[in-house]
């Protein structure tokens, strides 16, 4: 067995650890000492896993242009109807408009990031 593919079971058998954890509706400390395990060895896991689906969630940057950059789409009034238009790194262009409501556009932006939804 290959060292990969223990570090996947071991991310699997932590992982399911921490979900019966969180719906036994017991302390972390008693079901640890329920299941005979270390809790430090439970919070160093439940960390780590956080980090790990963290970093998958996060959007990879381009690490040569680490600022956002704006352009101007036009100068006319009116020529373009949207509050903000937004280029995204594969060429897609997001046109959103003055007044949009903060959930909606959170739902759009999660719905074109790169890893998809």
């Amino acid at each position: 067995m290959s060292q990969k593919q223990r570090d996947v079971e071991k991310e699997q058998y932590w992982q399911r650890i921490i979900r019966e954890a969180a719906r036994s509706g017991i302390s972390i400390r008693e079901f640890c000492r329920q299941h005979r395990l270390k809790e430090s060895r439970f919070y160093w896991w439940q960390r780590t896993l956080n980090e790990r689906r963290e970093q998958r969630a996060t959007p990879k940057q381009d690490t040569n242009n680490k600022h956002a950059s704006f352009a101007l789409v036009s100068d006319e009034p009116g020529a373009v109807d949207a509050g903000i238009e937004l280029v995204l790194s594969d060429g897609r262009r997001l046109r959103i408009s003055k007044g949009v409501d903060e959930e909606t556009l959170r739902t759009v932006l999660a719905a074109v990031r790169p890893d998809g939804c």
